[in-house]
């Protein structure tokens, strides 16, 4: 349902359709700001994601660094994914920190979100993370890091158990994750220098920030002005192209913004990446993305089910188990019928 309190971009006077054509703005960003057809929210940052990897260890393990050459090693699907990461394994590498490095792919590339009709729903793909991080764990593949933790920013200075060949997520987990805990700040120092991005195995996105309306504003006139500033203006004055080729801080940080044509105007090229135009990447990435599957309890059920997950990697129960236990949790504690 429509929020009552929600202005639509197209009652602020936005002609939404062609404004969204002639930015190019990423699709799934359209889909989960639209309510009943009608879009009330859209985003500046894009959150496609990429799978983010280390040249050096790319380069020793399979002859090249190239990110189409890459990406057809490790991709498309799960099945090229875990060949490859046999080949880094015998090489004394982990593909992954944890599990949690692909659970966004798994994620958001579901066909279903948890909660339909009022019931939890445990998609096919949300209940193959249970074979997917077993295969992980139990072949040595990663180094059974929980994301966010010191362990996790430790393997991306090469300080782990096993050095890591890549992380996965948008241009914004290169930006403040891992270029912040790479160990330097240049390149030849710590990682820095040493990454590249690639398409990954499964299209996904993490994350983003929506610009909404009140639908009763007495300065309606402003107010579409400056969400057009923000969320569609594809020109060199817009906020996206400022955002995009970093004139937005000091730092002079590049991100991906939600507009296709404002990327394919802008400079991407990063020293952290070896210098690659990451756009080149972040503009297909948001089309591979899907914005169809969520669902207000998803933060929660989401920590619910990497918990289970883990109990079941770790031999604390069966994976009947852990996929019942789930269940039960999300029975006693949310109004959703399992």
């Amino acid at each position: 349902m429509l929020l009552p309190t929600l202005a639509t971009y197209a009652d602020l006077g936005i002609d939404i359709d062609a404004a969204i054509d002639e930015a190019q703005i990423a699709q799934y960003t359209v889909d989960i700001g639209s309510r009943d057809g009608e879009v009330v929210g859209l985003g500046y940052q894009a959150t496609g994601g990429a799978m983010i990897y280390r040249r050096s260890i790319a380069t020793e393990v399979f002859g090249t660094d190239d990110p189409d050459t890459i990406s057809s090693i490790v991709g498309p699907g799960w099945d090229k994914f875990f060949e490859a990461a046999a080949t880094l394994d015998e090489a004394g590498y982990s593909i992954v920190s944890g599990d949690g490095d692909i659970w966004h792919s798994v994620e958001n590339s579901s066909s279903s979100g948890w909660v339909v009709d009022g019931s939890l729903v445990i998609s096919e793909e949300r209940e193959n993370f249970l074979d997917l991080s077993m295969e992980l764990v139990s072949n040595g593949y990663c180094n059974e890091t929980v994301d966010w933790s010191e362990a996790w920013f430790a393997d991306m200075r090469d300080e782990g158990a096993r050095p890591v060949f890549c992380y996965f997520g948008p241009a914004w987990l290169i930006n403040y994750t891992i270029a912040p805990n790479c160990g330097g700040e240049s390149v030849g120092e710590g990682t820095y220098g040493d990454w590249a991005v690639c398409e990954p195995p499964v299209g996904f996105f993490w994350g983003g920030t929506w610009v909404l309306a009140n639908k009763d504003t007495e300065q309606k006139e402003g107010v579409a002005e400056l969400i057009n500033w923000i969320t569609l203006d594809c020109t060199e004055d817009g906020l996206q192209y400022m955002w995009a080729n970093g004139l937005m801080s000091d730092a002079g940080t590049k991100d991906a913004v939600a507009s296709g044509t404002v990327m394919a105007m802008s400079d991407g090229a990063i020293d952290f990446l070896g210098g690659q135009n990451m756009f080149d990447v972040f503009i297909p990435a948001n089309d591979f993305a899907n914005g169809s599957n969520l669902t207000q309890y998803d933060e929660t059920i989401n920590t619910q089910w990497r918990d289970a997950v883990r109990q079941y990697t770790s031999g604390q129960v069966t994976r009947d188990e852990a996929i019942e236990n789930f269940r039960t949790w999300v029975g006693d504690n949310l109004d959703v019928s399992v």
